[in-house]
């Protein structure tokens, strides 16, 4: 059985307009981390279903998050890039590890407790079982790493102790098998740099959120230069200068997500844009902001015009990676397969 030395997987819920968040938060990572490593990014359409979603908005948002990737610079030629429905693999591990999985590891999941809030037994059962399938997605490809932000931490935790308890189950078994005993790896984070958690321009306490009522409280990558240039020009601050210090930004949240949105578009640190910009007005920074993310956003923004528009690329895109996926997918599931002691064809 092959394995994969370094390989990087990721994915992004195709759930309503894509935003500043998911692009600081997952896709730029996604550009980079293509020059290091083996990539698959993954539109988790099956995770997305966890409540329910309109049939017809559901395939326009797939295109357009798999457009989103393309258009920032992920190369789908070199890397694969799939929605998850098309990989039967990942439902089929996923039912092999929700027998692995302990309901008190679930019960732990602090995201569905957020998610299903008061009404948690209207909640589906998809949504409460989610982690088992994120491990699925990861394990199914034998993933070496993942790029994480903090919301995200809790789970990867899972799949390691999935993987773990896994390994240790069916040990006597994977050997017979002649396959390594650390048959699924652990899986390691890969913590990105500034603004990872970009949060809500009207308050800086919430994450930058889809389901936000307020378009005004997040920059969606479909948004035209003028309407970039509104939001950020109206994003709540407070009466003070801009600090001067690290320190200054305790207790100023507003402040002190716009300077780490400036700092993750500009490929620096908050350090880098205090040093420039602390103790000026709220003003000149936000004009300044507004210059970059423009510059920056505008071309992601035109490549996804165009690749939308042309629903039967993105699809041989998909259809493609798809392919790919599957073919290293499955051969993880014919070793699982004979490890649990399934007969197969």
């Amino acid at each position: 059985m092959t394995s994969a030395s370094q390989r990087v997987f990721s994915g992004v819920q195709p759930t309503g307009n894509l935003h500043l968040g998911n692009y600081l938060g997952a896709i730029k990572r996604f550009v980079e981390l293509q020059e290091g490593y083996d990539c698959i990014y993954c539109v988790v359409d099956m995770h997305a279903i966890t409540v329910w979603q309109d049939p017809v908005e559901l395939k326009k948002s797939i295109r357009e998050v798999a457009a989103a990737f393309l258009a920032a610079g992920v190369d789908g030629s070199k890397q694969i890039v799939f929605n998850q429905s098309q990989v039967p693999q990942h439902a089929e591990l996923a039912w092999v590890l929700n027998c692995v999985a302990r309901l008190g590891w679930l019960n732990r999941m602090t995201q569905f407790k957020e998610k299903a809030g008061k009404d948690r037994e209207n909640a589906s059962v998809g949504l409460y079982a989610y982690p088992n399938l994120m491990a699925a997605d990861i394990l199914v490809y034998r993933a070496t790493h993942v790029p994480v932000g903090e919301d995200q931490k809790q789970h990867l935790e899972l799949a390691r102790d999935i993987a773990q308890k896994f390994n240790n189950d069916f040990a006597t078994s994977i050997a017979a098998n002649g396959l390594p005993e650390k048959f699924f790896p652990q899986p390691q984070p890969l913590i990105a740099g500034p603004a990872t958690r970009v949060m809500s321009l009207r308050d800086g306490a919430k994450k930058m959120s889809k389901s936000d009522p307020s378009d005004a409280s997040r920059i969606n990558l479909t948004d035209s230069a003028d309407q970039i240039a509104n939001k950020i020009r109206r994003a709540k601050t407070d009466p003070l200068p801009l600090p001067e210090s690290l320190d200054g930004l305790k207790e100023r949240p507003e402040a002190d997500n716009l300077i780490g949105i400036y700092a993750a578009l500009a490929d620096t640190d908050a350090q880098g844009v205090i040093d420039e910009f602390g103790g000026g007005q709220f003003s000149q920074f936000k004009q300044a902001l507004v210059d970059l993310t423009v510059a920056k956003l505008g071309p992601i923004n035109a490549e996804m015009t165009r690749l939308v528009a042309d629903p039967g690329h993105i699809d041989r895109v998909l259809g493609d990676g798809a392919a790919r996926a599957e073919a290293i997918a499955a051969e993880t599931m014919t070793a699982v397969k004979d490890i649990v002691g399934f007969v197969r064809r």
